[in-house]
């Protein structure tokens, strides 16, 4: 991990809003509503630092992913990496980008071609970046990114139904790194591994970005899968940011009622620590094509009040800390909740 006190971001994201059209008509289509998947994300990641972008399932976190990837178009916003927008790159521009960034998704069963060997997998890259790797080194190459991640070099010539979810997603690994990206963005690349696996995986991202100096983008709906390897967190919540800072201060002076909820669910690995007391959240997360007016959160929060609902919360710094989050009555020394919740 990386300090993130550093001049200039190596990614700067502003203003990033993607809203997927709802139309209605079999002949005559018309647009009548919109899912608001993400709406005005700002964020900046810097040379070989991880940011943790944490929050429960269908809040955004994903399709932030595939539009850095330019998978999907952006509705508004900017993505700066290398002093150019990733939203008005050509397409010999994005062919770099694809070099430079690199994702590994959520479920290494899906993401590996069936029809393909490990070894062609991981070197396919080289296909279209074949100044990387000379073709006489690229065999010797794979064998030396396989083993890197923890597995056999023999392991080269074998398809991807031969390995469990945990070895599929070292292979997945083994491909991004590959092309030497300068940032890899983690897609919950431990979510569909086992519990015993899962730390595994992250200790392994950990030690490769020590060794190739990546920056990391490691997308999670646990905050515990993200406490160890991130320098700073950035919560999110229905397609918003609601609290970021860095990782020691998200996790001891949470500001943001939904910060404080998601951490009272964490289990404390040592028993002789008093953990907080748990918050349980009422109702369900809003639909992203009908999101609450004002404070996206106030539908589940214990403190939101008519101010809640009619004027949003700005994601600003409260406190002086360089901690900002967007809630009227953000408090670090609430980190139970004014209602006594259990």
């Amino acid at each position: 991990m990386a300090s993130s006190a550093m001049s200039e971001p190596l990614l700067s994201v502003r203003g990033l809003t993607k809203h997927f059209p709802l139309t209605r008509g079999v002949v005559f289509r018309r647009q009548i509503g919109s899912v608001q998947a993400v709406d005005g994300v700002s964020f900046d990641l810097h040379e070989g630092e991880t940011l943790g972008l944490v929050g429960e399932s269908g809040c955004g976190k994903s399709t932030t992913a595939r539009l850095l990837m330019r998978l999907i178009e952006p509705t508004a916003g900017e993505a700066i990496y290398g002093g150019e927008d990733i939203f008005t790159m050509s397409r010999a521009q994005l062919r770099r980008l694809r070099r430079d960034i690199q994702i590994i998704f959520q479920d290494p069963y899906a993401s590996l071609d069936p029809r393909m060997t490990v070894g062609s997998i991981i070197g396919e890259g080289w296909e279209v970046h074949p100044d990387l790797v000379p073709k006489g080194q690229r065999r010797a190459e794979v064998s030396r990114l396989l083993e890197q991640v923890g597995l056999e070099a023999g392991h080269a010539d074998r398809f991807p139904h031969q390995f469990s979810g945990g070895q599929r997603q070292r292979i997945g690994i083994a491909r991004a790194l590959a092309v030497r990206p300068e940032v890899l963005i983690l897609d919950e690349p431990v979510s569909a591994l086992d519990v015993s696996v899962q730390a595994q995986v992250i200790n392994l991202i950990e030690q490769l970005q020590d060794e190739y100096g990546f920056a990391a983008l490691f997308i999670a709906h646990d905050l515990s899968v993200v406490r160890h390897i991130s320098d700073r967190i950035a919560v999110m919540y229905l397609g918003k940011i609601v609290e970021s800072g860095v990782a020691d201060e998200i996790y001891e002076r949470p500001a943001h009622p939904y910060t404080q909820a998601l951490l009272s669910a964490v289990p404390s690995p040592d028993p002789t620590i008093t953990r907080r007391e748990r918050i349980r959240l009422e109702g369900d997360v809003p639909s992203p094509a009908n999101p609450p007016s004002g404070c996206r959160f106030r539908t589940r929060c214990w403190k939101a009040d008519e101010r809640c609902a009619e004027e949003e919360p700005a994601l600003v710094d409260r406190f002086g800390h360089g901690h900002p989050s967007a809630c009227h009555y953000a408090d670090v020394s609430d980190v139970i909740g004014s209602s006594g919740q259990e």
